[in-house]
């Protein structure tokens, strides 16, 4: 049986005005190439979209991960993307493209991605989740609470294709190594990983062996990339992206959507040094301007059947995370006076991939010895 892939390569090529949204312009000319992609078959099936400055492409083929073909389409949108950016004059025209030459992958040359291969069941439920002003981490909560935690995935306990729980697949970001960690029997480890979300952050999600599901077919995917890992210094939060499936032994459409109610705070927001709350949006309401912020989550659902896209339904566009809304609004205001004082602004640690040095670099030789 052939399977099916589902991708997000994300990528802040040009923000307008400065880093609120992306160009309209920005989106036809990805529409347009796309389409040229599926008539070529390399693609089944696509939706261009954004959160705040990321031009977002979700893509539906057959080719598996890492696909060299996709990947490749992906890059030469970014690049024409960057050049229409250039000739507007948008804020930061390429700032995510990190390479000049493609290798057969994105990864690495800064675009975000996020995949999944599976195969799929009769009713195939796939929600893409887009962040903005905000690092990998972010997702680690709600990824958390949706397959492990029964105070927010009622499956957990009452459905019992769900008892067995799920495998988490965290890595270590500053050590470039992971680890694979069962819930519910290590959920202690595991929470005592991904609490530190600015070093360990959730990359997939698998169903244990034994249960309704192909065990090695992921059921969530995160985008890592960091860009201050890849480019040496600070070029711009990484704002990433997240696949996850729902239903049928996995957690409801309702049950991925519920930890966004919460508005929890997140690494980012203005000059990638701020901590504040992550506001789910529609994408009309996905333009960051509060001091270029709060960050945002947008969340589109697919029917996916045949590797063909059936959608999307703007799942944060319902007037039901309003209070969520409400309250990320409360928590910006509260966090904003607190100026360039911690906890708003990020710990020194954080800093250090900011512009935070050059500060420092500065003030070099003016410091003198205490007595």
């Amino acid at each position: 049986m052939v399977k099916t892939t589902v991708s997000i390569l994300k990528a802040d090529v040009g923000g307008f005005p400065g880093h609120a949204t992306v160009h309209p312009e920005l989106l036809r000319i990805a529409s347009e190439q796309l389409k040229e992609g599926q008539k070529s078959k390399k693609i089944v099936d696509f939706h261009v979209s954004h959160c705040g400055d990321d031009l977002e492409l979700i893509m539906s083929h057959t080719a598996g991960t890492d696909a060299k073909e996709v990947h490749k389409l992906a890059w030469d949108v970014f690049l024409a993307g960057t050049e229409k950016a250039t000739e507007l004059g948008l804020y930061g025209a390429g700032q995510d493209m990190l390479s000049d030459a493609f290798t057969g992958t994105v990864r690495g040359m800064g675009p975000g991605v996020a995949e999944m291969t599976f195969t799929e069941r009769k009713a195939e439920p796939v929600v893409a989740f887009m962040m903005d002003k905000t690092e990998p981490g972010a997702f680690n909560l709600p990824m958390y609470k949706a397959f492990a935690d029964p105070f927010n995935t009622a499956g957990l306990v009452i459905d019992p294709s769900m008892h067995y729980g799920f495998v988490f697949e965290v890595w270590d970001i500053d050590e470039h190594t992971f680890v694979n960690l069962n819930t519910p029997e290590e959920m202690h480890d595991l929470l005592c990983l991904i609490g530190a979300k600015s070093r360990f952050v959730i990359k997939r999600v698998f169903p244990k062996k034994g249960g309704k599901l192909p065990a090695d077919e992921p059921v969530a995917a995160v985008s890592t990339e960091k860009l201050y890992q890849i480019a040496g210094e600070y070029v711009g939060k990484d704002d990433p992206v997240a696949l996850a499936r729902a239903q049928s032994g996995l957690p409801a459409l309702g049950e991925l959507l519920e930890p966004y109610s919460l508005a929890h705070l997140v690494s980012g927001w203005m000059r990638g040094s701020h901590n504040g709350p992550l506001m789910p949006v529609g994408v009309a309401d996905a333009s960051c301007t509060r001091f270029d912020g709060p960050p945002r989550v947008v969340a589109l659902g697919f029917q996916v059947k045949n590797s063909k896209l059936a959608g999307p339904v703007d799942l944060f566009a319902d007037r039901a995370y309003d209070l969520a809304r409400s309250r990320a609004n409360d928590i910006a205001e509260y966090m904003r006076r607190h100026g360039p004082f911690e906890p708003h602004r990020l710990h020194l640690k954080e800093m250090e991939y900011t512009t935070y040095p050059k500060v420092m670099a500065e003030l070099k030789g003016r410091f003198k010895k205490l007595e």
